[in-house]
């Protein structure tokens, strides 16, 4: 009886399949997501495989020295919203997951700084206003710095 079972599969699996290999639709490249559910993986794998679910790809490119226009879900009862917040990108850490900028504004004569973890679902878009041509990895000498002096040349050849 499990030599029937086992014969019957084979024919199945012959049937479905195709004699001709031409007679297989060409489809062009498809994105397809796939999980890997192979008996037990480890803590490592699983957190891995957590993150690259949760990172976002249409972000752009974003320097240190950019001006750049963050929309943040703000939520005020059962209300959403998206609040802009722009300014000059003054320090990026850390990467995949965990990256991070930090934005410096100047409002109502105060400077304020934000720190946004550019994959966090607060963050509902990132867009480069202009790009800014600068000579160091963090700008925080900007802060000693008042009225024009704040501003960073731009930069034209990215």
């Amino acid at each position: 009886m499990a030599t029937e079972t086992t014969d019957n599969q084979s024919e199945i699996q012959t049937e479905n399949q195709p004699e001709n290999p031409a007679e297989i639709p060409e489809t062009g490249p498809v994105a397809v997501k796939t999980k890997v559910t192979t008996g037990k993986l480890s803590a490592q794998e699983l957190i891995r495989a957590f993150e690259a679910e949760q990172l976002k790809s249409e972000l752009p490119e974003i320097y240190v020295g950019d001006t750049v226009k963050v929309g943040v879900r703000i939520r005020e009862g059962n209300k959403e919203r998206v609040q802009p917040y722009e300014g000059v990108v003054i320090a990026k850490r850390h990467g995949g997951l965990n990256e991070t900028i930090t934005v410096r504004r100047i409002f109502q004569g105060i400077g304020v700084e934000r720190v946004f973890m550019l994959h966090s679902p607060q963050v509902a878009s990132v867009k480069v206003e202009r790009r800014g041509k600068v000579r160091r990895a963090k700008l925080f000498y900007l802060r000693d710095r008042v009225g024009k002096a704040t501003r960073v040349k731009q930069r034209f050849d990215r």
